[in-house]
């Protein structure tokens, strides 16, 4: 096997098909092994006569094009330029505009071409090296290259020859590139040419190409000769294609030019970010009322940008549950319960990886109610300390704060069945809280979360210059489990020490209900309490 790598170094590369003109904005990919032929004898005649020669380079060469080779494709797009070229028709200077179109690939990636029965001797094994390691462009100049030579190649092929007969599958199309033929096959075909001119009996002054080709000197000696030759020369002679040369049916990946949106995001150093934070636009916000509804609507953007990561659906690669809960959870966040949502925080203990910090990239746009979608803007990735505050000049998110006095901002628990004993009294916990009571099973929650148990737990209602909690969006459209209550519940709790946040519980506490926020005195002023105090 013979494997070699071409990475361009300015990110793209010039080549235009055999028989396309410049301004169709046609590029060759796959490149043509007419082509990768071509650039090696060009590079032994300026670069390399010194060190290798020409009988060794006329084996390697004969030995390459006796066989159509495979590539791996790396990620690309196309693009192109414009500009005006200067030209002289009589008397007058005039212009005509010229697209120039290339191939931009993917910083770091490169082509990897390989014959998989070609075997080359010793002595040119390293002819090709000392080529590889001169060539200095392929295609035009501007498309600067680093070419190696590989033991094998770094990445399976997704472009390949196509048997005679043989169809690109589904997610494969089908491409032409031009390939010399064998040593042997050229002279086969040339002996043929010429004794098919000699019976036509070609008259001397008959004019076209015919009359060159019939001559023994119009057609190369051999298939080294045949890729000497001069394209201009070729195609001011009326040749459709280079003698020598046959076409080669290939297929490549249906979307190889497909744009993807790409983050450069480094390898992580230290600890993996475990907090991401959104901007959120929108010609009409939605209402924090409606939390629940955009985080489900972001959760199906990222589990599709991510490709399914644990750390977005909360399941393993085998498809169950993890077994914390350490997945993302999606938080909304405004001014007040009237407002509407400004900020989007995703939390995450587990941290997100590389992959998971490009679907955040690559977050850009949900759809939103009426038409109006909202435009996603990252502002940052990091852990609970770079964001956390209680400062909204300075754009903190009081979710992330440390406090010992909490209270809720949204709300909704899924509800046991109050335990009462046979002749009607509660049934207590060692704490005293009544089994199956909002405060029992909001402190159980806080608890299995590692939690310390709060010291007071203070029912509350909304204030009369809010809403109610029954205007909260409760349930969830997607996704299996049991729904919330039909009730909506909100506490101030006070912990024995601060806490950080965020502190979320219950039934989709991932997609925004039961969150709590700092209990400051601007926001104990808009709430009434109701009139008993549970101490735990």
């Amino acid at each position: 096997m013979i494997a070699l790598s071409f990475q361009f170094l300015a990110g793209r590369v010039h080549a235009t098909p055999w028989g396309r003109q410049v301004n169709e904005g046609i590029v060759e990919w796959p490149f043509s092994p007419w082509r990768i032929l071509r650039a090696l004898i060009a590079t032994w005649h300026h670069k390399a006569k010194d060190a290798v020669p020409e009988s060794t380079l006329r084996r390697v060469i004969e030995k390459l094009a006796a066989e159509a080779p495979s590539f791996h494709l790396p990620r690309a797009t196309t693009g192109h330029t414009r500009h005006y070229m200067p030209y002289v028709e009589g008397s007058k200077q005039k212009t005509t505009k010229i697209f120039d179109t290339f191939v931009h690939i993917q910083d770091g990636e490169s082509v990897e071409i390989a014959w998989p029965t070609v075997e080359l001797t010793q002595p040119e094994t390293e002819a090709l090296r000392v080529l590889l390691e001169r060539l200095g462009y392929f295609g035009r100049a501007e498309s600067l290259v680093e070419a190696k030579l590989r033991a094998k190649p770094a990445r399976s092929p997704n472009a390949r020859p196509l048997a005679d007969g043989e169809l690109p599958a589904d997610h494969e199309e089908l491409v032409r590139v031009i390939a010399p033929m064998a040593a042997a096959g050229y002279l086969f075909w040339r002996d043929g040419y010429e004794t098919a001119m000699a019976a036509n009996s070609l008259k001397p002054g008959k004019k076209g190409p015919d009359k060159a080709r019939a001559t023994n000197s119009a057609l190369p000696a051999g298939i080294f000769e045949a890729l000497l030759a001069d394209t201009g020369d070729l195609k001011q002679s009326g040749w459709s294609q280079p003698p020598g040369a046959r076409w080669v049916d290939y297929a490549r990946p249906r979307n190889a030019f497909e744009i993807r949106a790409h983050a450069r995001i480094n390898a992580p150093v230290g600890p993996l970010p475990t907090v991401a934070r959104f901007a959120v636009a929108s010609q009409v916000l939605p209402r924090l009322t409606q939390a629940v509804s955009v985080a489900e609507r972001i959760h199906q953007s990222l589990v599709k940008l991510s490709g399914n990561a644990p750390v977005f659906t909360g399941l393993d690669p085998d498809g169950k549950p993890l077994k914390t809960h350490e997945h993302a959870r999606i938080l909304c966040e405004a001014a007040g319960e009237r407002s509407s949502i400004t900020r989007i925080t995703l939390y995450a203990p587990m941290g997100f990886d590389t992959n998971a910090r490009r679907a955040l990239d690559q977050l850009r746009r949900v759809w939103g109610h009426g038409g109006h979608d909202l435009q996603l803007i990252l502002l940052g990735l990091g852990q609970s300390s770079d964001f956390a505050g209680l400062d909204p000049s300075r754009d903190q998110s009081p979710l992330l704060a440390e406090a010992t006095d909490w209270r809720s901002v949204m709300m909704s628990l899924r509800m046991a069945r109050w335990h009462k004993r046979s002749d009607g009294r509660p049934k207590l916990d060692a704490y005293g809280l009544q089994i199956g009571s909002p405060n029992h099973d909001l402190c159980r929650l806080i608890v299995e979360s590692g939690l310390p148990r709060p010291t007071v737990i203070v029912p509350m209602r909304v204030g009369r210059r809010s809403i109610h909690w029954l205007a909260f969006q409760r349930e969830r459209k997607y996704g299996n489990g049991a729904h919330a209550g039909q009730i909506g519940y909100g506490f101030v709790l006070t912990f024995p020490k601060p806490v950080r946040g965020p502190l979320t519980f219950g039934y989709a506490s991932h997609f925004g209900l039961g969150t709590f926020v700092p209990a400051t005195d601007a926001a104990s002023s808009e709430t009434n309490t109701m009139t008993e105090v549970t101490k735990v």
